[in-house]
């Protein structure tokens, strides 16, 4: 299959993607490697593309005083080989090592992982863990900001509203420090996670999060796991951990559940052995 006929739009600069996206069925592209295949597959069929990824004010990473800012067009592999002038905590280039294979994280990027929010994507558990911050922009220099708790509303629905793009990711410099797990599990290298379990506590924050991803919706934030394991620095049963999942699972099978179960123990286990 190839893709139906498109224009292709090549904004200057961020200001002027609001007016491009006033076309009809616009859809903004940037590494394309969630597009590309929907386009092909004519899942997708968009009138306009509006191409992001010339655009430099969306690949910078700096720091802004206590803050981390990664741009929502740094690509996974920058992230994985910490291709920028600031140090990214070890959690990011970790997480961005173990997504897909090579070709795909050269043009991927974070705020595309982060906008299509696909309930088994990397970025989308790893910012929910790390508290993060999404920075978003209507195009004509306004520019709000959305915790990433709260951004994904379900498979491939997010709170973005039209016209509105993510600018970038901002995260507690602070979090270079915490001690981290993260467990994915996937039926063979490279595809999308079955399973996800990520853990982030940093004791001089007095910050614990417990979170788990690929739940075929948002993220999971087990609060309760999370504040056990902060009095206590001991690990949780297994028990306690399925307990907890069925709760906010009510309708996932044995298997699933199963497998967010192992992904979880096995991340907790790597910060507190």
């Amino acid at each position: 299959m190839k893709p139906v006929p498109f224009a292709h739009s090549r904004p200057a600069k961020l200001t002027e993607i609001s007016s491009a996206l006033d076309a009809d069925n616009a859809k903004l592209i940037a590494g394309g490697q969630s597009l590309g295949p929907m386009l092909n597959l004519r899942l997708a069929r968009p009138s306009t593309l509006i191409g992001l990824s010339h655009l430099t004010e969306l690949r910078s990473v700096r720091l802004d005083g206590a803050t981390l800012f990664i741009g929502a067009g740094v690509t996974h592999a920058q992230i994985e080989d910490g291709d920028s002038d600031v140090d990214l905590p070890p959690m990011l280039r970790h997480v961005a090592r173990n997504i897909a294979y090579r070709a795909v994280r050269n043009k991927g990027t974070l705020g595309g992982s982060l906008a299509h929010a696909d309930p088994a994507a990397d970025w989308v558990t790893a910012m929910t863990v790390l508290d993060a911050v999404l920075v978003i922009a209507n195009g004509r220099e306004k520019k709000r900001r959305e915790p990433m708790s709260g951004f994904m509303e379900g498979a491939y629905r997010t709170k973005l509203q039209p016209g509105e793009i993510i600018v970038g990711v901002e995260i507690s410099a602070a979090m270079g420090e915490a001690h981290w797990g993260y467990e994915k599990i996937c039926r063979k290298v490279g595809e999308f996670a079955d399973a996800i379990g990520a853990i982030v506590i940093h004791p001089g924050l007095q910050y614990a999060r417990v979170v788990a991803g690929a739940t075929e919706g948002p993220p999971i934030l087990l609060n309760d796991i999370a504040r056990a394991i902060a009095r206590t620095a001991k690990r949780p049963a297994l028990e306690e951990i399925d307990a907890a999942l069925a709760a906010h699972l009510p309708g996932a099978d044995r298997v699933k559940r199963q497998l967010l179960k192992t992904a979880l123990s096995r991340a907790i286990a790597k910060v507190i052995p």
